[in-house]
């Protein structure tokens, strides 16, 4: 394949909830070595650059044992599957026992036929990796206890809830320094001699199998974090920061490898300057589901250096489904945004069809729920008419939008422009529950003294407009609630 794009769109696949459900539907059992050509050819279809196939990396029987004594679980494994039982349980993704591909999901042979079937239809492959902690039961518990953060037999007796008797030693649990210790995990540490030239083993090992990957929690392992968390039972800090370390070595011999970082807390800049190509942008996706549309537009005004390496998204595993915390027309305002913005963009599984129960990554199996055929319908729209080179690699330019002084409702709109050789797009977003009125202006130069097309590929509309007003005076827009203009713009 060529090199990745500047902006590509990644699918996030559930991917052992996905064989199971296409194990129903084709009434045999379907491993990612037997997915029908039909189903490759429908993610190929959509126009995905990269699919994500979460949690393919063998699981903890240790960790499913724990989790299942663990009432908090359960109790969110029977509201997402009212009928759940202790099968169900097929352990956590990110409480990995070895980074070997599952047998249940098809092993190394299959994840290697899946990858072939992707490039086939010019989709890069992402896998899962997590630096912060391994399954109580992974072979470096016992092999190299070293490498992680150690306790003692008092630290157990006073705090159970954060360390673990593993192998003869006591071990710190994994955690995020905010919240209690996960109790299926072992901490992993940092600073310790050693482990950075192992991680970069696995990880070459993963980059023989894949085209990049999602990194979990990727800021606890920053050297400020780390020290900060575990204080003096980290040890020394080493000179230089985790990921300067790790990315660059695996990037000297896989050159088109992609990193991409699970980031919070206003770290992303620093993850990007540590190597990272794409961060997470969980501030843009809470500015879109809490705050207005003049804070998503403040978001968007950070340097370009910075907007081109995060990773758009309004569902991923993590949060709730878009269909619930997006309803309705807003979701499809959402998606238009994020699928349109520069940077990485997200999708999940489910997310098409409306999908709205958020499913605990340690089961095998979700809800039947009824598909949302016309909000499926708009996605597919959607996704063909931003499945074009100019999204992919285009200039992309915030658009000024003024209103009247007794009509400020242009603070509802958000407004960009895409543009590549003869390639013109404008996207304009009410992004709000009321009507919006605004003036949008349009920062192309070559717009002036000539008459413009404006056809909205959403909904097949079209205008005819002159360019001096788009350009000087400002697109005159009028959009009811939610509502979104997709324009490809031609002299006419």
């Amino acid at each position: 394949m060529s090199t990745w794009p500047n902006y590509p769109v990644i699918f996030e696949i559930n991917t052992w909830v996905w064989l199971g459900d296409l194990s129903r539907k084709y009434r045999k059992p379907v491993d990612l070595a037997t997915v029908p050509k039909q189903e490759w050819d429908a993610l190929g279809a959509h126009g995905f650059d990269a699919v994500w196939f979460m949690g393919v990396w063998e699981r903890s029987a240790a960790g499913i044992e724990i989790s299942m004594r663990n009432q908090g679980l359960l109790d969110d494994f029977r509201r997402a599957l009212p009928d759940f039982a202790a099968a169900d349980n097929v352990g956590s993704p990110y409480c990995i026992r070895r980074y070997v591909v599952d047998e249940h999901l098809g092993g190394p042979k299959g994840l290697a036929a899946a990858r072939a079937a992707l490039a086939k239809r010019g989709i890069r492959l992402i896998l899962d990796f997590v630096p912060n902690h391994v399954a109580p039961d992974h072979p470096w518990v016992s092999a190299h206890p070293e490498y992680f953060v150690q306790g003692n037999d008092e630290d157990l007796r006073r705090d159970p809830a954060s360390f673990i008797a593993v192998g003869g030693k006591v071990l710190a649990l994994g955690r995020d320094p905010f919240f209690p210790a996960w109790p299926d995990v072992v901490q992993l540490n940092a600073f310790a001699p050693g482990l950075r030239q192992a991680v970069i083993g696995t990880l070459s090992e993963i980059a023989g199998q894949c085209d990049g990957v999602r990194c979990d929690m990727s800021m606890l392992m920053l050297n400020a974090i780390f020290e900060r968390t575990w204080g003096a039972r980290a040890g020394a800090r080493p000179a230089d920061d985790y990921w300067k370390a790790v990315i660059p070595a695996i990037k000297a011999k896989h050159r088109e490898f992609r990193f991409i970082a699970e980031a919070y807390w206003d770290l992303e800049w620093e993850l990007q300057q540590q190597g990272f190509d794409y961060c997470y942008d969980k501030k843009l996706y809470d500015r879109m589901e809490k705050d207005t549309a003049e804070s998503v537009h403040q978001h968007v005004l950070a340097d370009r250096s910075y907007q081109d390496k995060m990773v758009r998204f309004i569902e991923n595993h993590d949060e709730p489904r878009a269909a619930h915390a997006f309803p309705d027309a807003k979701g499809r305002a959402a998606a238009v945004a994020i699928l349109t913005l520069p940077g990485a963009k997200l999708l999940y599984e489910g997310q098409f069809e409306g999908r709205k129960v958020r499913l605990p990554v340690f089961l095998g199996r979700s809800p039947a729920e009824p598909p949302d055929q016309d909000l499926a319908s708009f996605y597919k729209r959607l996704l063909q008419a931003t499945n074009r080179e100019v999204f992919r690699h285009g200039d992309w330019r915030l658009c000024e939008r003024s209103g009247w002084p007794d009509n400020q409702s242009c603070q509802n709109i958000l407004s960009w422009c895409w543009a590549r050789e003869d390639q013109r797009y404008l996207v304009v977003v009410n992004f709000g529950p009321q009507a919006a009125q605004a003036r949008v202006h349009v920062p192309w130069d070559e717009l002036r003294g000539k008459q413009w097309r404006l056809t909205d590929a959403l909904s097949g509309d079209s205008y005819e407009r002159g360019g001096d007003e788009m350009r000087d005076g400002g697109l005159y827009v009028d959009l009811g609630p939610w509502q979104c203009h997709l324009f490809e713009a031609r002299v006419s």
